[in-house]
């Protein structure tokens, strides 16, 4: 019985990481291919690269049993076996809707889906009191917080492109005046951003003006490369608007990627352990016999999820990617730039806050924010429409399926 559960863990596990290569990393690569910065095919690779690095190198080396405290471990603690079944019920409700939504293009928050999940079999272990609501709470405002600050600042960087550089009367010169400065802030706040999102298990634990010390470090070594390359642009190649002046638009693709390939990679990071801390939390249980809050993540696990993200990307990203990168609103390197822009920094604001965020929504915000720079005739609503809708019904999805799941485990074993 022991081996059978085990084995039934790790397929669900990879199956679990692959639903969420397909869904979660197609957002940070949408805006790169709906540009047509990156291909498909290399975009695959990129986000492949350094969603595994996140995953395997810095991924969390110890993980919660119960993610983001949802619920009462104590219920479980007379029969750690439940905790067993209502994990493979986690990872098999959050699989099958991350499925579902990837099948019709929608971008949906992984860590919802878990949290949903989870709530679905805590809900039948220990009933409502067993469920810490505040944190409940705390997602669903999540929901406006995390779009409406990446709209906000993607909307806010796109004007000032557009405005200072493509609309200028002369871009080129005006993108040699300004790609420094630019360059500054995406590396300075790239760098804040994995020390504080994307390299947690590392506990760093630097100050905050140390650390924004280094980031302004880097922000100006990476500024100063950044003036010598656009110096070598040749004035005289002009320039109009986005396809007759591709110039200006190739050197925010160079950006553009560098933003989307931090997405991917605190990614790999953190929401891996959407799929491996319920996996993990199973092996110890059927290793120890007993529940404890943090458990250590064993190297090939961690190997698991990172591998199951990419091979998801590759067979199922497409229709996430068409969603972000084209659907929402037409995207150009630029556009794409002030998108990624603004999801990494609102990761960075958020988390230095503690305010609980979804990259996802984030992001989808952000190319929200830039179709906005353009007016709302730029956005296609019904696209939206059915984005918020999938946004709405993850959590009570999820923990729904999740209390069918555990039930049917309870009347099994």
């Amino acid at each position: 019985m022991t081996l059978f559960l085990l084995i039934t863990a790790i397929l669900l596990g990879l199956y679990t990481a692959m639903a969420i290569g397909g869904n979660d990393v197609a957002n940070a690569m949408g805006t790169s291919v709906g540009s047509k910065a990156l291909s498909f095919k290399e975009a695959v690779l990129i986000a492949g690269v350094f969603e595994f690095a996140g995953a395997v190198l810095v991924g969390s080396s110890v993980t919660n049993t119960i993610r983001k405290g949802m619920i009462d471990p104590a219920m479980f603690l007379h029969d750690p076996m439940l905790l067993v079944y209502g994990m493979l019920a986690a990872l098999i409700a959050t699989a099958l809707w991350l499925q579902v939504a990837t099948h019709f293009g929608l971008p949906v928050s992984t860590t919802h889906s878990i949290v949903g999940a989870i709530i679905g079999f805590g809900l039948i272990g220990g009933g409502f009191a067993s469920i810490h609501w505040g944190k409940l709470v705390q997602i669903v405002l999540s929901w406006i917080i995390s779009p409406v600050m990446g709209a906000a600042i993607a909307f806010g960087m796109f004007t000032f492109i557009r405005r200072k550089i493509i609309h200028s009367e002369t871009p080129v010169v005006c993108l040699k005046r300004y790609t420094p400065y630019l360059v500054f802030l995406v590396f300075s706040i790239l760098f804040l951003s994995l020390i504080y999102k994307g390299l947690k298990s590392l506990h760093l634990d630097l100050p905050f003006s140390q650390a924004f010390l280094f980031a302004c470090m880097i922000g100006t070594l990476a500024a100063y490369v950044s003036r010598v390359l656009v110096n070598r642009i040749d004035v005289n190649q002009q320039e109009e608007p986005w396809e007759k002046f591709p110039i200006v638009e190739r050197v925010f693709s160079y950006l553009q990627i560098m933003t989307a390939s931090y997405v991917a990679f605190a990614h790999g990071a953190n929401d891996v352990a959407n799929s491996i801390g319920p996996l993990a939390a199973v092996v110890a249980i059927l290793h120890n016999g007993e529940i404890t809050m943090k458990v250590p993540v064993p190297l090939w696990v961690l190997l698991l999820g990172g591998g199951g993200i990419v091979i998801g990307l590759a067979l199922w990203g497409e229709k996430v990617i068409e969603t972000v990168g084209r659907k929402i609103t037409e995207m150009t390197p630029s556009r794409g730039f002030a998108a990624e822009f603004g999801a990494a920094t609102t990761v960075l604001v958020c988390s230095k806050m503690g305010l609980p965020i979804s990259t996802t929504h984030t992001l989808v915000g952000a190319v929200i924010g830039v179709g906005m720079a353009r007016g709302m005739t730029a956005l296609n609503m019904k696209v939206l429409r059915d984005i918020v809708a999938s946004w709405l019904i993850t959590v009570p999805l999820t923990a729904i399926v999740s209390m069918i799941v555990y039930k049917i485990f309870l009347a099994i074993f």
